[in-house]
């Protein structure tokens, strides 16, 4: 192997250095090693004998000639052991050689970098002291300037603007040429708002700068305040210094919930919202800014912040609604509010529309009155009345103990031709559990059947007693057909409510009860509030219930608008976001925040109420409560009505009927017209829609005709009551009695093949039918019960045998039959059960 051919050898090749080992061969005990030394290539043999030590290796193997390379001399192994012991030395000479380079370059490259930084930071405190000393020089400039100008302020009228000039001069005069000054800037270049004069932006150099001669000539006005400019300065002078400002902590008193987000606890402590994250997480919850965390852990959180906790309930949203006592200056005297109750068809609407001068009789369904009115009546004398008009069905019993409550005076009307009937005790005990002074009205005078002293005598019953028979109750005899006593009647209520001393302040928020609510059309959810004290207006904002809004409209018992509605005035209230409930209080609040957050609270608790009424709390009434679904058969129905009180009225109604086999539920109720929602909930249920005084959209029509559902319209409640008593009366199982139609005593007991025992029998009474039941009976003891396999009279069958005359007869199953036993005949029949 030779360098002569110009190519490296296969051990050399890829650059290596001088004194590398590149190549070895092993030959039995012995190895060749190639070394590369600077000018020439070296063999060296060595042994794999084991390793001597170190003081007689050289010398073993120089003197060992047996185990040295054939053809090798002493002198030539030593040389050859000096060159691998040099190129060695030589290798890591030149390794620490280039160890010592990279770490002097690798020092050289850090304080360059040391030096342009240092450089830079230098660059920029000479820039900033550069530009706080031009700042200073503004300021200076521009205190001057501001004190030059308040000196010349007296001396010096002020120039017309340039528009005003303009618009001064007349249309047809030739407008003066415009100053020099002006035209050198119009044929200027329009300069960049935008770019920094003072770092080389612009056209104007100079632009952002301030000079005495543009503080004297008005400038463009554009330019910073001398408080601004010192805030800056000072802030300016503060980085420089290496100071930061340190804000003064603020304490908040955080009201804190049972139950708060933590986007909320930060806006109510006012810190960031990561910065309370960042603190949940450290105390090890992980949780994010919409999570709802509860009040002990809130209360941790913001005491770490170094607030105070102010700890609220939920039910602390409603103490913004106003319960204080009014003062007696401010009370100012209000009508007075009677109610009208009693018995249906005893004339209470009528009687209402004497007084009134109306017809509200003629316009309602069946002649009975099915909706609570308010009415506001206006005597001769200038004094108004508030009169409720109340329902005397016996569904409606809610709508009367909703009417008794709001009332000051309880007119109690009774028929003469009738006297006293069920509804009028109901009312009755409404307006003494009301506690309120009643005033009995004894209707239909002039029929020739009346008769009002039997109608005072039955009054007694029930703990009334009328002046004439020496008590306190003022009582008046009326006819609503003839007038006859209407003013005497009017002249007691008046004198009644002057003895109230009725009083109420019409300058606070005001308050007052629903009496009734529907769903209309056109205008939303529609409430008829009694205003009860303060004064209602437009644009309040109120909570009913669950619900709220702001008014929107006032209407009044004639269908006006009106602006303002005072104590004891009916108006119909329009803006509420839902239907409340009839008998719900209404309240005016400051905001639409405390109006929202008490309806959510209300809204949340009756849910809650909701749900606990209707959960079972222990196993037991669990599993009695599902054993008595199995044995309880019910009628599932959908009830829409006109109004909320109607609704309420027929839900009860429903109630009271069925029995421990049978009853009425209702899945859903309210207000408004049959939409395609109660017909698909009607469907998915398999109940009937009752519609009361409404009807169905024509979405909903169609989606009813195409699934099948019943849809029922009524404008009485007579009529649907009674409908939903016979649909759950089907629902009973039917009643079987039994019939006894004859005996036969067995005479003989005759064995015949493929039949069995038949026995001879005389029918000694009634009549022994092929299809009757039959029941056998030894020493008058019921020994067996079942059918007839056969009626035969002689050899015939025969469907029936009648008394006196003798036929035989066979058990079905049955052959224990003797001579002497009695079988009684009977048959059957089921009779359709209805509910009381």
């Amino acid at each position: 192997m030779s360098d002569s051919d110009g190519k490296k050898p296969l051990g050399l090749r890829g650059g290596s250095r001088p004194g590398q080992v590149k190549q070895s061969f092993s030959h039995g005990r012995t190895k060749s090693v190639v070394v590369e030394t600077k000018r020439k290539r070296v063999f060296v043999n060595k042994t794999s004998a084991p390793a001597a030590p170190a003081g007689k290796k050289a010398a073993g193997s120089l003197g060992d000639p047996s185990k040295r390379p054939a053809g090798i001399s002493d002198t030539e192994m030593e040389r050859r052991l000096k060159a691998v012991q040099q190129a060695r030395a030589r290798e890591g000479e030149e390794k620490a050689a280039r160890l010592a380079d990279e770490k002097k370059r690798e020092n050289e490259r850090a304080k360059r970098k040391a030096d342009a930084v240092a450089k830079e930071r230098e660059e920029q405190e000479r820039e900033e002291r550069a530009r706080l000393k031009v700042e200073e020089a503004e300021l200076k400039v521009a205190e001057a300037a501001e004190k030059a100008r308040l000196a010349a302020a007296p001396a010096a009228p002020a120039a017309p603007a340039v528009g005003e000039a303009e618009v001064a001069a007349p249309r047809g005069s030739v407008k003066p040429a415009a100053s020099p000054r002006k035209t050198t800037r119009q044929n200027e270049p329009r300069r960049d708002n935008n770019a920094r004069p003072d770092r080389g932006g612009g056209n104007n150099r100079r632009g952002g700068k301030l000079t005495l001669n543009q503080a004297l000539s008005g400038g463009d006005g554009r330019h910073r305040s001398m408080a601004a400019m010192k805030r800056k300065q000072e802030r300016a002078r503060q980085k420089a210094m290496g100071q930061t400002e340190v804000r003064e902590k603020i304490v908040h008193d955080v009201q804190l919930p049972e139950s708060i987000t933590v986007q909320e606890l930060a806006n109510r402590m006012a810190e960031r919202v990561a910065d309370v994250v960042k603190s949940l997480m450290q105390n090890g919850m992980m949780v994010t800014q919409n999570q709802t965390i509860d009040a002990d852990t809130a209360e941790l959180i913001i005491e770490e912040f170094g607030h105070k906790v102010v700890r609220v309930s939920d039910a602390d949203v409603e103490d913004v609604i106003d319960t204080v006592e009014d003062d007696e200056k401010l009370l100012a005297s209000r009508p007075a509010v009677v109610t009208v109750m009693g018995h249906v068809d005893h004339g209470k609407t009528s009687l209402l529309d004497a007084i009134r001068k109306t017809k509200v009789v003629s316009g309602e369904a069946g002649g009975i009155t099915q909706h609570i009115g308010a009415y506001q009546v206006t005597l001769d004398d200038g004094a108004s009345m508030t009169f409720l008009d109340t329902p005397g069905h016996a569904a409606f019993t809610s709508m009367r103990s909703r009417g008794a409550h709001v009332t000051d005076i309880v007119v109690l009307v009774v028929a003469a031709d009738d006297a006293v009937m069920p509804q009028t005790v109901e009312a009755i005990n409404h307006a003494k559990a009301a506690g309120v002074p009643m005033i009995v009205a004894i209707n239909k005078i002039d029929r020739p059947e009346a008769n009002p002293d039997k109608v005072r005598t039955d009054l007694l019953q029930h703990e009334i007693i009328v002046e004439k028979m020496s008590g306190d109750v003022l009582d008046v005899e009326v006819s609503a057909i003839t007038g006859q006593g209407l003013d005497k009647l009017l002249e007691a209520i008046a004198l009644q409510a002057e003895l109230l001393e009725l009083k109420a302040n019409p300058e606070r928020a005001a308050s007052g009860a629903v009496i009734e609510a529907q769903l209309d059309v056109g205008r939303g959810p529609v409430a008829t509030v009694l205003v009860q004290n303060g004064t209602l207006r437009r644009g309040d904002i109120f909570v009913v219930g669950e619900q709220w809004g702001k008014v929107r409209a006032l209407i009044n018992d004639q269908g006006e608008r009106v602006n303002e509605a005072g104590p004891s005035v009916p108006v119909e209230v329009l803006g509420l976001n839902g239907t409340p409930e009839a008998g719900d209080v209404l309240n005016v609040v400051d905001t639409e925040a405390q109006a929202r957050e008490i309806a959510d609270y209300r809204e949340q608790a009756a849910k809650d109420k909701r749900a606990a009424a209707g959960a079972a709390t222990t196993l037991e009434q669990l599993m009695a409560n599902a054993k008595e679904s199995e044995n309880l058969a019910e009628l599932p129905i959908l009830v829409k009505a006109d109004v909320q009180g109607s609704a309420e009225a027929i839900i009860q109604a429903m109630e009271k009927i069925g029995n421990e086999e049978v009853r009425v539920r209702v899945l859903h109720s309210g207000v408004g017209a049959i939409t395609e929602s109660d017909v698909s909930l009607a469907e998915a249920s398999g109940a009937p829609v009752f519609g009361f005084n409404v009807r169905a959209n024509a979405t909903a029509r169609s989606v009813a005709n195409q699934k099948g559902v019943e849809i029922r319209y009524y404008s009485v409640i007579y009529d649907l009551v009674d409908d939903v008593k016979a649909a759950a009366s089907g629902l009973l199982s039917a009643e079987v009695r039994e019939n006894f139609i004859g005996y036969a005593e067995i005479k003989d007991v005759f064995k015949v093949s493929n039949v069995g025992k038949v026995a001879g029998c005389l029918v000694t009474e009634g009549v022994a039918r092929r299809s009757a039941g039959v029941r056998l009976l030894r020493d008058n003891v019921v020994i067996h019960e079942g059918t007839l396999k056969t009626l035969k009279r002689f050899k015939d069958e025969v469907p029936e045998v009648q008394s006196g005359q003798e036929c035989g007869m066979a058990f079905e199953k049955y052959e224990d039959i003797r001579k002497g036993d009695v079988i009684e005949i009977f048959e059957r029949e089921e009779v359709e059960r209805q509910l009381d």
